[in-house]
């Protein structure tokens, strides 16, 4: 087995790598929540690219377990948030929450064309170039998290998570 060097592994790592902090995200909104879009996606101080897991069917055959493809499933996708002072970003997803099921009255949209929206999740090259995609389709939060504050958080900004369902996701590489 032939052993590979430093030289080597560096002329393997394309673009010195992807770095985890050059990523846009877009976020959507159903349309009817008041929401900046392009404020909105900047103030996401963190998400992930998506994940999902193919199930397995175990299928007994003479004592013996066969195991094979079953159905797909696709993780919750969560972000943080940076708050601002006129907590424009937590007021859509209030807003929004609100919609699917309201605070005083157990009711809400039952369509789910009604309530879900699309996000964009993109790795950015050095160059702020786009390298991979990923459109996350049929999304809507289901945990809007808490915003701690405390006397003792002197100059710390704010910050929340938001933790949404994903109906599914598709990259520009895979459909």
């Amino acid at each position: 087995m032939a052993q590979l060097g430093v030289d080597d592994f560096k002329a393997k790592l394309t673009g010195g790598g992807a770095r985890a902090n050059l990523y846009q995200v877009t976020l959507g909104f159903p349309a009817y929540v008041t929401a900046d879009v392009e404020g909105a996606s900047f103030m996401v101080k963190s998400a992930q690219l998506p994940g999902s897991t193919i199930g397995v069917i175990p299928v007994m055959f003479r004592g013996r377990q066969l195991q094979v493809a079953g159905d797909r499933t696709f993780e919750p996708w969560s972000i943080t948030v940076i708050n601002d002072t006129n907590f424009d970003v937590r007021n859509s997803f209030e807003e929004w929450m609100n919609g699917i099921n309201q605070h005083n009255a157990n009711t809400g949209l039952t369509a789910p064309s009604d309530y879900m929206a699309d996000m964009e999740v993109a790795q950015l090259d050095k160059d702020g170039t786009k390298v991979k995609t990923y459109n996350i389709r049929g999304c809507f939060p289901t945990v809007l998290g808490p915003i701690e504050v405390s006397y003792e958080q002197e100059g710390t900004i704010e910050e929340f998570t938001v933790e949404l369902q994903v109906t599914y996701w598709e990259s520009d590489k895979t459909t």
